[in-house]
């Protein structure tokens, strides 16, 4: 039977590809598999608590009555205590005129989205990436896609960008990136700083400026020497073109809190709110409230990162040493050392090779191959929009679980050796 037909928007809409997978995931556990589940950009709760005194805030600004609609650009206190938390972690200067409060950030990104990008618009944007193909479809943008590639650590640079810059109207990078956990390095982003800076000036006063969305959400999540680097601080004119998104979700293993925050040109920012006030998706009232006191305790915020960094990069560090390891044994695996977030870049090359004679003839055999042995599961890159042979994955380490680290690398190890 046909389906009735809707909107263009909704019959071309791809679904989420890692939705898709944590269905055979599911399914495979209620049949009885233990699956280890490294897919979902999340935290397991009992691994990663919430800091106990936002979770103290949230009961109390409910018991306290905190249950109506919230200011339509997010409560004053909370933008104010935002402001202070960026002028003392990253030394930028933003007033709360130039603060959103949403749900997370995604209804960031996409109000970001919504106020740029008119149908046809060039959108540059790296692959992979996350959800920046779902959001320029949304908005009937060109797609722009840059092949990032493993010798940059998957970041995109200033020389791929340059040849689709004219005309374009957005460029959206992430930095720690999603999926790679990798960063930009300070050169490599002042020169895209540049080009923008440089198109902007060629362009005239009533053409429509390049934006650059710049989502940092897991910028406080770095490891060891690796340094975070923004594009206001390395170029003050990125000022006017730049609308960061960031807030609580990541920093503070809060995904189901829904605080995110974004800051940018003060115009932009008032139509992302006239957009996000006609879809509602503002962050609940006594979640921001609590946040608000919560950001401004600046011992207890700085005491937090200290034992949540420690213990994802324990988990992160861990798991590549497994990866080294089978590569050191000769497997065709492969690791990036982590830098940031919560993710591990590996690769796992086995195309052409097979399994009690049946042959692996692409990449997404291989990876139904590891999730059936080594009941591992990861995420391919090419669910975020990278080539579909691409043999990179992504891991997520928010749910994983330290003792049972040797045991993945193990059963990872047998189920290669049954590769022929």
């Amino acid at each position: 039977m046909t389906e009735p037909k809707l909107s263009i928007l909704a019959q071309t809409l791809i679904g989420s590809e890692i939705v898709k997978l944590g269905g055979i995931i599911k399914d495979k556990i209620s049949k009885g598999e233990h699956i280890y589940n490294y897919t979902i950009g999340d935290f397991d709760s009992s691994e990663f608590p919430i800091p106990k005194l936002l979770l103290t805030e949230i009961k109390k600004a409910y018991d306290d009555g905190y249950t109506t609609y919230p200011l339509a650009d997010g409560e004053t206190d909370l933008r104010k205590a935002v402001s202070g938390f960026i002028k003392l972690k990253q030394l930028l200067n933003v007033d709360i005129s130039e603060i959103l409060i949403a749900a997370g950030g995604r209804p960031l990104i996409y109000a970001a989205y919504r106020a740029i990008v008119d149908k046809g618009d060039k959108v540059i944007y790296p692959v992979p990436s996350w959800n920046n193909n779902h959001y320029t479809h949304f908005t009937e943008g060109e797609h722009i896609k840059i092949e990032a590639t493993q010798e940059n650590n998957f970041m995109p640079t200033a020389a791929q960008i340059k040849p689709h810059i004219k005309g374009a109207a957005l460029i959206a990078l992430c930095s720690p990136l999603n999926p790679t956990g990798t960063v930009f390095k300070k050169q490599d982003l002042q020169d895209i700083c540049d080009l923008i800076i440089e198109e902007n000036a060629q362009r005239g006063e009533n053409e429509k400026k390049l934006y650059l969305l710049y989502d940092q959400i897991y910028w406080t999540l770095t490891f060891g020497d690796t340094e975070h680097f923004n594009p206001v601080s390395l170029r003050p004119k990125m000022k006017e073109y730049t609308v960061f998104i960031d807030g609580i979700s990541k920093a503070f293993a809060a995904t189901g809190v829904r605080v995110g925050w974004s800051f940018g040109p003060k115009h932009l920012i008032a139509k992302m709110k006239a957009i996000n006030s006609h879809v509602g998706a503002w962050a609940p009232m006594a979640e921001q409230k609590a946040v608000a006191k919560f950001l401004i305790q600046e011992e207890v915020v700085n005491d937090y990162f200290i034992v949540f960094k420690k213990e994802i990069d324990f988990r992160l560090k861990k798991l590549h040493e497994g990866f080294v390891a089978l590569k050191n044994e000769g497997f065709s695996v492969d690791g990036i050392f982590p830098q940031a977030a919560i993710y591990l870049t590996v690769k796992i090359d086995l195309v052409g090779k097979s399994f009690k004679g049946i042959k692996f003839t692409n990449q997404s055999k291989v990876t139904e191959y590891i999730l059936g042995e080594a009941k591992l599961a990861m995420v391919p890159f090419s669910s975020f929009g990278a080539n579909a042979e691409s043999y990179w994955y992504r891991i997520s380490v928010g749910c994983v679980k330290k003792e049972e680290i040797s045991d993945v690398i193990e059963k990872l190890r047998n189920a290669l050796k049954n590769v022929e």
